[in-house]
């Protein structure tokens, strides 16, 4: 080898760590995004855990006493709760379909979560 061949390739070289050190400064900025989504994501669970669980009492404390009637009448009220539940969700720009769940939506209405609330209502 020459010394002109032995600079070409020092050269290609450099080239080469050049662009890995722009794609894993890449990388490293969608880490950040990733972790800073998941924080959020983190956060607004928990904001909503605390909602639900001020908001509803569990069911089955509440249908232990019952008779069996009765306890039908109170898992449909739930399920109907449950339902505006969701629906409170999609208003509040959230995805409640099983598609994109939890993710916000954006300026337009998802079909998916449409027909998920169309089905839940006709089930009513």
């Amino acid at each position: 080898m020459d010394k002109e061949e032995i600079f070409k390739r020092v050269a290609q070289m450099e080239q080469q760590i050049g662009e890995m050190y722009k794609g894993l400064g890449g990388l490293k900025e969608q880490i950040v995004e990733l972790i800073e989504e998941n924080t959020r994501l983190v956060m607004e669970n928990q904001r909503l855990k605390e909602l639900f669980v001020a908001k509803e009492p569990s069911l089955p404390q509440q249908t232990e006493k019952l008779p069996p009637s009765q306890k039908a009448e109170v898992v449909d009220e739930s399920t109907h709760k449950g339902v505006n539940h969701l629906s409170n969700l999609y208003d509040e720009g959230f995805h409640i379909c099983n598609v994109h769940y939890g993710r916000l939506r954006g300026d337009g209405d998802c079909l998916f979560c449409i027909a998920f609330l169309n089905k839940s209502s006709k089930e009513k």
